[in-house]
């Protein structure tokens, strides 16, 4: 028995792990392409900055699709169940960004170019806002008495594992194709790539079987008819404090990530293979930070952690004008590094804290909507925002965007209560 629950135990891990490392893959080799080549692509020629807010544009549509996908697919894995949720969201994320890669330029179809490549950015955004919160709650809901925020924190380690791979790819294929043919069909290569990952997401996800308290939850009462009013009407602070919460990490990973990228192979100059490299080194942090957070977090408590990290992102800001700015690619890259180490400590403890804030009846439904909405705050308006700022003041107005960010999610967590880490 012993064996045969290791066993479950890893198959439940891999499949949290894998589909958000597909998911957040395909949501980043978007983000990617919207700082290096869809600025030129998909809109008409202005400046190289009015181009690259154009895009970031698109890049912000699926924030705003993810809270529609979390109440679609939410409504869904409150009343049907968490796997089959799961394979649902994979596939519509999937298909979106497959679809991508046969777009036409502006300069073939004109106008429909950008509407269609803002459709498809909209079905990415509706797939991923159902993913998270059903990939938490498979791990959390399965784990031992004691190892919530570590079963919790595998989700999350998708998010640098899909980064690795998506800037990975990117990467070689900079090496490997001069600007023209990477910029002329290039790019579109990581967009079918992703149908092999898909495939690998759904073949994990189909082995598993339903959380328990999943299971008890239906056994013990009648599933909720409309899980979202449920959430509103019952639970409606404990949403406010978690959407509050999550915004520091959306903030910290989209400006270390997608707006240093644009910024610097733009303003700072640097070749996009040099800053790249600079981020894979740097994204490795993330995922040492995300493990530490985890074993803390069930120490102590995720909500400890995740409060420690909102101080810390307050300090990161603070230090990304002096170290972005100073023409070194050294402190650069040790910014990044502290930037998303950081991260790790405001993101990791987030699998085990926000299903704590709502029962398992409309946990799905509640956790998805807090960590999407957030991200709305946090993540979809961040590049758009600090691209501003830069073009205006710099970096240090960036910095303070960050700031911010901390102490916005420091005042949801202060609300907030972890109420059902038992239930």
């Amino acid at each position: 028995m012993a064996d045969n629950g290791k066993a479950s135990n890893r198959r439940v891990l891999g499949a949290s792990l894998v589909g958000t490392a597909v998911e957040f893959y395909d949501f980043y080799i978007y983000a990617t392409a919207a700082s290096l080549v869809f600025p030129h692509l998909f809109f008409p020629k202005s400046s190289e900055s009015a181009q690259l807010l154009q895009s970031y544009a698109t890049f912000a549509v699926a924030f705003f699709a993810r809270p529609v996908g979390a109440a679609f697919f939410g409504h869904f894995g409150d009343r049907i169940g968490r796997k089959s949720t799961l394979v649902a969201s994979l596939l519509t994320m999937g298909l979106s960004t497959l679809l991508i890669a046969f777009l036409p330029s502006y300069a073939v179809a004109g106008w429909i170019a950008p509407a269609l490549l803002c459709l498809l950015r909209f079905g990415q955004g509706f797939g991923l806002g159902g993913e998270w919160g059903g990939a938490a709650l498979l791990a959390v809901e399965n784990a031992p008495p004691g190892w919530r925020a570590r079963f919790g924190m595998f989700p999350q380690l998708g998010a640098p594992v899909g980064f690795i791979a998506a800037n990975g790819l990117f990467l070689l294929l900079g090496l490997g194709l001069d600007a023209d043919a990477f910029r002329a069909w290039g790019w579109r290569l990581p967009f079918l790539a992703s149908a092999i990952l898909v495939g690998l997401g759904l073949w994990v996800r189909l082995r598993i079987g339903e959380t328990p308290a999943f299971e008890k939850a239906m056994a013990e009462a009648e599933a909720s008819h409309v899980p979202m009013a449920e959430v509103v009407k019952r639970h409606f602070g404990a949403l406010l404090g978690g959407t509050f919460a999550v915004v520091a990490c959306f903030a910290l990973f989209y400006i270390s990530t997608a707006f240093a990228l644009g910024h610097g192979t733009g303003k700072l100059g640097y070749s996009r293979e040099t800053f790249l490299a600079v981020q894979l080194g740097a994204i490795l942090f993330l995922a040492a930070g995300i493990v530490a957070a985890g074993w803390w977090a069930d120490a102590a408590n995720p909500r400890r952690v995740l409060m420690a990290g909102c101080g810390a992102t307050v300090l990161v800001g603070l230090a990304m004008g002096p170290m972005m700015g100073a023409g070194s690619l050294a402190l650069i890259w040790l910014w990044l590094s502290l930037a998303l180490l950081v991260m790790g400590f405001v993101y990791g403890p987030l699998g085990a804290f926000l299903p704590s804030l709502f029962p398992p009846r409309v946990r799905y439904t509640g956790a998805s909507m807090a960590f999407n909405l957030g991200g709305i705050i946090g993540g979809g308006l961040a590049p758009i925002a600090a691209q501003a700022l830069a073009d205006r003041g710099g970096l240090t107005p960036v910095g303070f965007y960050l700031v911010a960010a901390g102490a916005l999610s420091l005042a949801g967590l202060l609300a907030a209560k972890e109420r059902y880490v038992d239930g």
